[in-house]
């Protein structure tokens, strides 16, 4: 049949632009960003892991959305570097499935390791004196598990439902890493089924995650706003702030690309916000979480100390 998946086992990535010039500033540009979000991304990791006063289940939760960051961040930018700094676009089914199936996990859990810090924040404020009971290791541990299974179960539903569909027709993604829509795109079978429950998943995964948030926020602004002192209003407020912020440009632009019907699919517009998510947010998240930090620039401190002090003796 001519719906066969075999026939040309690849399919061809369009990229972001044909223009040459673009292509070459860009490739530049997503190399810095890579290596800063490699750099800061393993950088937060090894200091919450070498500072002893950061072994708390807020950054417990961080060392996972640096390594969330770092991973999705590696399964979409070398493959678009290799694509618009080469001429080979072409990636094969089981490549791009690979990376869809990578990517959507990864994505999948960091909301729900988003709403775990969100709970995690709102027990601090609004039950200080249970938080060491509360925030148990073993419910961090629970937390972080559950997020990663849920982002199992949304990638492979998503994959499963993409791989039952034939593709014959084109097999120009027109796009620069293998994303649902632009699959879907090109399928010659009836998407309805494989669209709705793949809807129905990312729909309900960034609902849930994003009432988690932000039941969790309205509670700490009413908590806050109780504060008599404006020091102590200024300090609760202070350790929510950068994760709203990572919250907010983490959310917006998903929400943006993917809550809204695949008629409106606009190749310019939805390629900007998914350069943002996927390349540029991992990156910006170590830099929102440490330069708004005191404990994370105090511990960086600390371990230049220690590294001095072991030279010393040494």
């Amino acid at each position: 049949s001519a719906c066969n998946h075999t026939n040309e086992p690849e399919f061809t990535l369009v990229g972001l632009t044909d223009s040459k010039e673009i292509q070459l500033v860009l490739s530049v540009l997503f190399l810095l960003i890579y290596m800063l979000t490699v750099l800061g991304n393993i950088g937060m990791i090894l200091i919450i892991h070498l500072d002893v006063q950061l072994h708390t289940p807020m950054y417990f939760f961080l060392t996972h959305l640096s390594f969330l960051d770092l991973s999705y961040s590696t399964v979409i930018t070398p493959k678009t570097l290799q694509n618009t700094l080469t001429s080979i676009k072409n990636i094969s089914f089981m490549g791009c499935f690979t990376q869809l199936y990578f990517f959507v996990l990864l994505a999948a859990s960091e909301c729900f390791i988003l709403s775990s810090m969100a709970y995690d924040r709102y027990v601090a404020i609004c039950n200080p004196l249970h938080y060491p009971v509360i925030m148990s290791p073993r419910r961090s541990y629970t937390l972080i598990t559950v997020s990663y299974m849920i982002g199992v179960l949304d990638s492979s539903v998503t994959v499963f439902c993409l791989s039952t569909l034939d593709f014959c027709n084109s097999k120009v993604i027109h796009h620069f890493f293998c994303d649902t829509f632009p699959i879907l795109a090109l399928s010659c079978s009836d998407t309805y089924n494989a669209e709705a429950t793949i809807f129905v998943l990312a729909g309900s995964t960034l609902l849930l995650s994003l009432i988690t948030i932000s039941s969790s926020y309205v509670s700490i602004l009413s908590t806050i706003l109780k504060i008599n002192s404006s020091s102590g209003k200024h300090k609760a407020f202070s350790t929510c702030a950068s994760h709203l912020i990572g919250v907010t440009v983490f959310y917006g632009t998903m929400i943006f690309t993917y809550l809204k019907p695949s008629t409106s699919y606009s190749l310019g517009k939805d390629q900007v916000a998914s350069v943002f998510y996927t390349i540029v947010i991992p990156m910006l998240n170590p830099l929102i979480y440490s330069l708004r930090n005191k404990e994370v620039k105090s511990a960086v401190v600390r371990v230049m100390k220690k590294r001095e002090c072991i030279q010393k003796l040494e």
